[in-house]
């Protein structure tokens, strides 16, 4: 059962629910695909119906951020707690190498995935990185076919939204991969190009915040938030919840 959330229907895990249903689909063969939509996407949704197919598509939805699982409490229909699409990826990759499973790392900017893909294979023995490649492509085509003949297991599959989204529900069955995971900008930490906010910060619901701080033309973007809310709460007042 899903949780809905301004049309975009969550699944109601915890972050232990979420990696075991992720090693479910890994072992059931393929094509699934996960996401991780935060409330800038959800509003994204919101705007773009071919954005919110691709997303309520996908065979797991997690709670990204904290604004997420407050508009849901919000709406009377709590979710169990949020689910940080880069700690998902960590704790699916801890399990992915226990059983000597194959990774493609695709997106960001050129070099990025290739020492993601190093830092990865040295933090995870076991986890075998079948390729990378950058986001900076022109057609579909190329990529789909080097993940299919790299033979990779699961893909990161690392766009931004709603591009990765629309990707994956366009190309999953074609990459060969049993599971492909949408997850924004996570090769850039786990490159090492970008640090992650500290955990006093994420514990607190802030970490929106210090990606602010530290990158402040995230302004435009960020905006998504209080128009968030303000959306929660009409569509609180508009179901009597």
């Amino acid at each position: 059962m899903r949780i809905e959330v301004l049309g975009v229907g969550f699944d109601n895990v915890t972050m232990d629910e979420a990696v075991d249903r992720g090693m479910a689909l890994l072992r059931s063969g393929g094509p699934h695909y996960a996401v991780t939509p935060n409330p800038e996407i959800v509003e994204v949704c919101r705007e773009n119906p071919e954005a919110a197919q691709a997303v309520n598509g996908a065979d797991l939805v997690l709670a990204d951020g904290v604004g997420v699982v407050m508009g849901a409490r919000m709406l009377g229909t709590p979710l169990k707690e949020k689910v940080p699409g880069i700690e998902f990826a960590a704790r699916l990759m801890e399990k992915m190498a226990e059983e000597g499973l194959s990774l493609y790392l695709l997106g960001a900017k050129p070099g990025v995935a290739e020492a993601a893909g190093a830092r990865l294979a040295a933090k995870y023995p076991g986890l075998k990185i079948a390729g990378t490649h950058d986001g900076y492509f022109q057609e579909d085509g190329p990529i789909v076919e080097a993940i299919r003949r790299s033979g990779a297991d699961a893909a990161f599959i690392c766009l931004g939204a709603p591009k990765q989204e629309l990707w994956m529900s366009r190309n999953a069955a074609a990459t060969g991969a049993r599971l492909l995971c949408g997850l924004g900008g996570s090769l850039d930490v786990f490159a090492g190009t970008v640090k992650r906010a500290p955990k006093f910060w994420s514990d607190h619901g802030l970490e929106w915040f210090y990606r602010l701080c530290k990158e402040p033309r995230r302004i435009g973007r960020m905006m998504k938030l209080p128009l968030f809310l303000v959306h929660i709460r009409q569509e609180k007042k508009r179901s009597g919840k």
